[in-house]
């Protein structure tokens, strides 16, 4: 593993305040794992302090440092001086809004990615993937403890594929490509909750479908805004002339933009359907609210003559002639009956009812 010799100094380098008031957030320390491994051995241990690298620096092979936890910032000022890397590299790794990027150093490659794992209250589940590629080693930060390196880890340590025989390109590749790996996990969820969502639309509109359209929306909406920079980020990293990448190893990266590009296309189609949905709910609305329209408009109708009929012979003149008749009551009353019967009669055969 080759480490860049900086000179440890008082400053961080970072702008003032930046470190100090995350830290003051956090009591807890991160969690480091190294990992070293090449065709013929493999190692993983878990480290208490940072100083315990000093004993592997003359050592062959890939290394791989994970930190769990952005909590202990003397750990990552430390990391800063000992990898040389940049203030404002170490600033964006603390930083878990960042968009997806990839940055070149040089020396190193600089990579931020989006790790989607699942839902919760309609919510997605995402966490920051910070990655740091060297000729011989990688960097890698994460937000919380988790188990979504053990496939890669039991990759390793298994002899499986051929991660052992490659560089560190091909361990950032393998990283980047469990990462796209659960976007499509994370659409199947998505796609299934779709499902209910269109079932529950079709069966009856309430409220609360119109509230789970526009979470799912924006949902999708957060998604987009994340995997637009991710295919950028690929990209440019596929096309990245830097002794860091091994030209085999490019077709790789090439694959991972390709299944970006799926995921975004599925993405996209999701947001077509959602519009979808929102345009059957606004236009069932109309329909109810038509169909109670033209109930109340039927109803009105049939008694305007009615009314009129009643309204006529409610008139207080003393010369009327059909008040002094014995059945005029029951005639009127029949008169009325008939009339609304066969408005009735011309509706249905409007079709209108």
């Amino acid at each position: 593993m080759r480490h860049r010799t900086v000179k440890r100094s008082k400053k961080t380098g970072l702008p003032p305040g930046s470190l100090i008031h995350i830290g003051n957030r956090y009591a807890e320390k991160s969690k480091i794992t190294l990992i070293r491994y090449d065709a013929t051995f493999y190692s993983e241990k878990h480290l208490e302090a940072l100083a315990h690298l000093n004993n592997e620096e003359n050592k062959k092979g890939i290394t791989w440092i994970n930190i769990d936890g952005l909590q202990d910032i003397k750990l990552f000022e430390d990391i800063g001086e000992l990898f040389g890397l940049h203030p404002l590299v170490l600033e964006d790794i603390l930083n878990t809004d960042q968009r997806p990027k990839m940055e070149d150093y040089g020396d190193y490659i600089y990579l931020v990615l989006k790790n989607f794992h699942g839902q919760e209250n309609g919510n997605l589940l995402s966490d920051q993937i910070s990655i740091i590629l060297g000729k011989d080693f990688i960097l890698s930060f994460t937000e919380k403890e988790s188990d979504f390196f053990e496939p890669i880890k039991e990759k390793i340590s298994k002899n499986k594929g051929r991660i052992r025989k490659e560089g560190a390109d091909y361990l950032a590749h393998t990283i980047i490509d469990n990462i796209v790996d659960n976007y499509f996990i994370m659409l199947e969820g998505m796609e299934e909750n779709m499902e209910h969502l269109e079932d529950a639309l079709l069966n009856q509109t309430t409220p609360a479908t119109l509230h789970a359209i526009h979470n799912f929306k924006r949902e999708l909406i957060f998604l987009r805004k994340s995997l637009w920079p991710l295919r950028e980020a690929i990209s440019s990293l596929e096309r990245l002339d830097s002794p860091l990448i091994n030209k085999s190893t490019g077709i790789y990266f090439r694959d991972i933009f390709d299944h970006i590009i799926a995921v975004i296309d599925t993405v996209e189609t999701f947001r077509d359907m959602i519009s979808g949905m929102l345009d059957i709910y606004l236009s069932s609305i109309s329909n109810k609210l038509n169909e109670v329209m033209k109930v109340l408009t039927i109803i009105a109708t049939i008694f305007m003559p009615l009314t009129f009929l009643a309204g006529v012979y409610g008139m207080n003149f003393k010369f009327m002639p059909e008040l002094e008749f014995h059945w005029g009551y029951y005639g009127v009353l029949g008169v009325m009956l008939a009339v609304a019967l066969l408005m009735l009669i011309y509706f249905k055969k409007k079709k209108w009812l």
